[in-house]
């Protein structure tokens, strides 16, 4: 059972630190990836401040196309290609993007009109990008580096611990 644990921070790095942590010990013994990651969108949701969406895009090698995972939020774009918006830049470049200004975003996608900053944080597995991290807010500039660095430790608390399936094929990191 979940407890909430107040988050209580003089900093970003210790406010994600301590974000990081339950969110290991939110998956922690649970291999089932919907469980974890929609436990994980619920709890971001719940500690991040001036946000409208928060979830996942996971890879679908398929069909070579990332598609909406668990999130909490409006309904949203089901299906992003590699390298098309912010998310799937983020992912084929697996690296983290910070948005201040969504529509100064060359080919930016928008799902919800209100969004007007995002960070997107790459998910990799065994080296290998499975998905991404989407967080949007409906202020501009929300996001900095420092949130940007602080989601990367939440993303590889979830890598380690969300049963993510593995993937073959590049992106790589």
């Amino acid at each position: 059972m979940f407890t909430e644990t107040k988050v209580v921070a003089a900093t970003k790095a210790e406010f994600y630190e301590q974000v990081a942590a339950q969110t290991r010990h939110l998956m922690d013994g649970e291999p089932n990836w919907v469980a974890n990651l929609s436990n994980v969108s619920a709890l971001l949701n719940l500690h991040l401040t001036n946000i409208n969406w928060v979830g996942f895009y996971l890879y679908d090698e398929a069909r070579d196309e990332l598609v909406l995972g668990p999130f909490q939020g409006k309904p949203a774009c089901i299906r992003i290609g590699p390298g098309k918006g912010v998310c799937g830049t983020a992912f084929a470049n697996v690296r983290t993007l910070v948005v201040p200004d969504v529509n100064a975003f060359p080919g930016h996608i928008a799902c919800d009109s209100a969004s007007r900053s995002e960070v997107v944080v790459p998910l990799c597995v065994d080296g290998q990008c499975v998905g991404v991290l989407d967080i949007d807010a409906p202020v501009p500039a929300r996001f900095d580096e420092a949130d940007g660095e602080g989601l990367e430790r939440v993303a590889a608390a979830i890598a380690s611990c969300a049963g993510l399936p593995a993937r073959s094929g590049s992106p790589a990191k």
